[in-house]
């Protein structure tokens, strides 16, 4: 297994540091990292440079796509990987920190037969002193959007061959042949499409070799349930009902 992690970025200099020495703590260190530089206009790569400086484990990488979007970002990033001889991918983000085991959780699911799958996000704990809503609820928009992306019309494929499961980007891995034959993540925008709901369903139409495993953790930023607040935010993940004027929220933007 050649098991690369791309990490999309844009302007992520406050917080790419964090997600890439967690990635350096894995447990299993067997894996390739690549960072896409997503036309950041900050020290995003400048950081990233350091760090490989820095850590001789594991190997990374950073390119660049120019085309905004993390869709387009996250694109280049695993077709880079699948190009350099990557044969699974695994997804985060750079707001990000992956369990010390996320690594070899992702290993345990592909050798259990699973070619796409995805994990638990928690709410981090180390980017500013999380109110008591923030800490209880983020697990429970999560869990509210995933019960509504079953029911919801637009998932409701006759030609799919297994059921909708909510797999969010930033804790997320599959085959590269799965993912080609998928067609990929949509070059889009995150304000156009949600491409990690785009590619479930476009997997769900080839394969029911796809799940969830609780041992594969990502704690995720809580940044933009803050920026939106409850409402906003399950109105961001239910198809853009709530688009705000600034979809990028960034930790120097809140208090």
């Amino acid at each position: 297994m050649d098991l690369w992690v791309v990490i999309p970025a844009y302007d992520e200099e406050r917080s790419i540091g964090a997600t890439l020495r967690r990635l350096a703590e894995q447990t299993d260190p067997g894996f390739t990292l690549v960072v896409v530089d997503n036309g950041s206009t900050d020290r995003t790569a400048e950081v990233v440079r350091s760090f490989a400086a820095e850590h001789p484990k594991p190997e990374v990488r950073i390119i660049s796509e120019p085309e905004k979007g993390t869709g387009a970002a996250a694109d280049t990033g695993i077709r880079h990987a699948i190009s350099a001889g990557a044969t699974h991918i695994a997804r985060t983000d750079a707001d990000c920190l992956p369990d010390p085991g996320w690594i070899a959780a992702v290993k345990r699911s592909f050798d259990e037969g699973l070619a796409m799958v995805s994990g638990p996000l928690r709410p981090r704990t180390d980017e500013f002193a999380l109110k008591f809503w923030e800490r209880r609820l983020l697990p429970a928009v999560i869990s509210t959007a995933a019960l509504f992306g079953r029911f919801r019309p637009g998932n409701q494929d006759p030609l799919a061959l297994g059921p909708y499961v909510m797999m969010p980007g930033c804790n997320f891995a599959i085959t590269a042949d799965l993912y080609e034959r998928a067609g990929g993540f949509p070059r889009s925008r995150i304000e156009e499409v949600h491409e990690d709901r785009a590619l479930v369903n476009q997997v769900r139409r080839l394969t029911t070799a796809y799940g969830l495993r609780k041992d594969m953790t990502v704690y995720g930023s809580v940044r933009r349930l803050r920026a939106y607040g409850l409402v906003g935010t399950l109105g961001w993940y239910a198809d853009h009902r709530y688009t705000p004027e600034v979809i990028d929220i960034r930790i120097g933007d809140l208090k």
